[in-house]
């Protein structure tokens, strides 16, 4: 028997469309589906624990032979709306900011915004799992993904992360990609896509069965959220990764 091919994504609501293809069992022999948060897929496919991740874009220069192989991922062209700094008061009075450990793309892209855009120099503090609770007076904190979206509603700052991007850059932001460590064939790569566009079809389908009062689901994925990694967004993509460069 073939070995399968371990693919690792995340199980935020961002990643349903990407994944649904694959959950109703498309190439199920031929993947093994792996879901964790995205600077723990980073490590697994660092360590050739998994052959394909839909890796942070900050991950991708850690990664050996790694291949953007997918025409597919997770992208924004204005307001992603899962991707904040929240805080209770406004930026410029921000002392020290809790940096969300799930995601190095997000605390990556704070940084630069954080020096070029909003010119401001506050403390930058590792979280633990119960950051959110300290995020009050003075003290700010970049949450991504779900937890971001039910926060929106609590905090009289949110700054959202992909918009001031795209203010300072003119350019869409691109938050994660398939990536491989290996090559794969054009075969394989013309199914996986096909799976994932499956789920772009199926849209009103994945918002129907999921259960999640905190944002307009419909809102977040038709105008928050973009899938197709084309020309424009490529090009957001390797500034990015230019920029980091000067972290």
């Amino acid at each position: 028997m073939q070995k399968k091919i371990r693919v690792g994504a995340v199980s935020y609501l961002n990643t349903k469309p990407l994944i649904y293809g694959f959950s109703k069992g498309m190439m199920k022999d031929e993947i093994e589906l792996i879901l964790d948060y995205p600077s723990k897929l980073a490590t697994l496919l660092q360590k050739n624990k998994l052959d394909i991740a839909l890796l942070p874009v900050a991950s991708i220069p850690n990664i050996n032979d790694a291949q953007v192989f997918s025409k597919y991922c997770i992208a924004s062209d204005k307001m992603v709306a899962s991707v904040a700094l929240f805080s209770h008061v406004p930026i410029e009075e921000i002392q020290e900011v809790y940096l969300d450990y799930q995601s190095r793309t997000s605390v990556a892209l704070f940084r630069i915004l954080m020096r070029d855009y909003w010119h401001i120099r506050p403390s930058l503090l590792e979280a633990g799992e119960d950051y959110v609770s300290k995020i009050s007076g003075k003290s700010a904190g970049i949450i991504i993904g779900d937890r971001a979206l039910e926060q929106r509603s609590k905090f009289p700052y949110v700054y959202d992360l992909s918009e001031a991007w795209q203010s300072h850059t003119q350019l869409p932001f691109v938050f994660a990609t398939w990536v491989s460590n290996k090559e794969l064939s054009a075969d394989f790569i013309e199914k996986f896509d096909q799976a994932n566009d499956v789920g772009l079809h199926h849209i009103d389908d994945i918002i129907s069965s999921t259960e999640f009062s905190s944002y307009d689901l419909t809102t977040y994925y038709n105008e928050n959220i973009k899938y197709e990694l084309d020309e424009e967004r490529r090009n957001g993509m390797q500034f990015f990764l230019k920029m980091m460069q000067q972290l």
